[in-house]
């Protein structure tokens, strides 16, 4: 671990290249007013921190900037703590407290919103809590000549649907068993306690319709996979766009794969996570993302956060996503006790 003085070192260094962009020389750290040492004793600084995978140099005349590693180490203990100013958190409180009905999916779709807008990048919603959703209502829609769309509606205000395609046309009578069937097994139970098992069982107790139907409960089984995987959800994709410090080819190949995202996060990490363009096989070079968990029962409900590229005001940003998965567990917290 460098020593304090190569710290500030490096902390000036990220500080100054978040703000330019540019390449930053020992000159431009030892004009800063709380730097008291010499731009060769600087130089010297720099050039250890660069051995230690903390700074590189783009070009042989040209100064220093982080490597990833030096940013991570940013974050995690030299940036400066900023508190959200009482506007910026009057900003996110609204984009909570109005939400009409204010189910988990609602929340975070509205807190994404919000904060979209105060980051000026997208925004990620991974994982809303399908763990603690129960079935509230299952239903089969005939739609044309052997058609059928699964229609799924859970305790989080998620809906998911199916087209099923069948040998053949159900009665009004096969219809009417089927829809009685899945609401008297399925209404009131937990999304993840839907196992393979215990929906191959739902099949063989169809008895003689179990030729028939056992297609729609394959549909039923497949939307609940569904919301058990990892599932992904951007906003604000056109402030990416619409930068030029990252690739707009490269944005548009993760929109089209964004499932790999689910991947690449730790499912039990409990606290802030921050990964940036090198982690993995992450499609967009010279990016961040900072995600925070959601939590409810003392468990890991969701998380929500932030793409952006890899020259962001972390210490402005991050505490906008701690607030505001903060309030989103609170709010569904005391939803749950009420």
């Amino acid at each position: 671990m460098p020593d304090d003085r190569k710290l500030k070192i490096l902390a000036a260094v990220v500080n100054e290249y978040i703000l330019t962009g540019e390449p930053v020389g020992s000159k431009a750290i030892a004009a800063l007013p709380d730097i008291k040492v010499s731009p060769a004793t600087i130089r010297n600084d720099m050039a250890v921190l660069e051995q230690l995978g903390y700074l590189e140099q783009p070009h042989t005349s040209a100064g220093r900037i982080p490597t990833f590693s030096g940013f991570r180490l940013y974050i995690e203990q030299l940036m400066p703590q900023r508190n959200i100013t009482d506007e910026e958190k009057a900003v996110l409180d609204r984009a909570l407290d109005e939400v009409e009905v204010p189910t988990e999916d609602a929340l975070i779709e509205s807190a994404s919103k919000a904060l979209a807008e105060l980051t000026n990048c997208a925004t990620v919603v991974s994982n809303v809590t399908p763990q603690f959703s129960v079935i509230t209502k299952v239903e089969v829609i005939p739609t044309g000549k052997r058609m059928y769309v699964l229609l799924m509606i859970t305790s989080s205000g998620t809906i998911k649907n199916k087209v099923c395609r069948l040998e053949f046309d159900l009665s009004n009578e096969q219809l009417e068993f089927f829809s009685h069937y899945v609401s008297e097994s399925l209404s009131g139970v937990a999304v993840d306690s839907l196992s393979d098992e215990m929906m191959a069982k739902l099949t063989e107790a169809l008895g003689t319709y179990m030729m028939t139907l056992s297609p729609l409960i394959k549909g039923v089984s497949d939307i609940v996979r569904d919301l058990c995987e990892g599932d992904v959800h951007l906003g604000g994709e056109k402030n990416l766009l619409t930068r030029t410090d990252v690739s707009t080819n490269e944005v548009v190949r993760f929109i089209e794969q964004k499932n790999q995202l689910s991947q690449m996060l730790d499912e039990s990490f409990s606290g802030l996570q921050v990964l940036f363009g090198d982690d993995g096989n992450f499609i967009v070079n010279n990016s961040s993302v900072i995600m925070s968990p959601i939590h409810k029962s003392g468990k890991k409900a969701g998380s929500l956060g932030i793409i952006g590229p890899l020259r962001l005001d972390y210490s402005r940003i991050i505490p906008y996503i701690e607030y505001l998965t903060g309030r989103i567990t609170d709010l569904i917290s005391d939803d749950e006790e009420e």
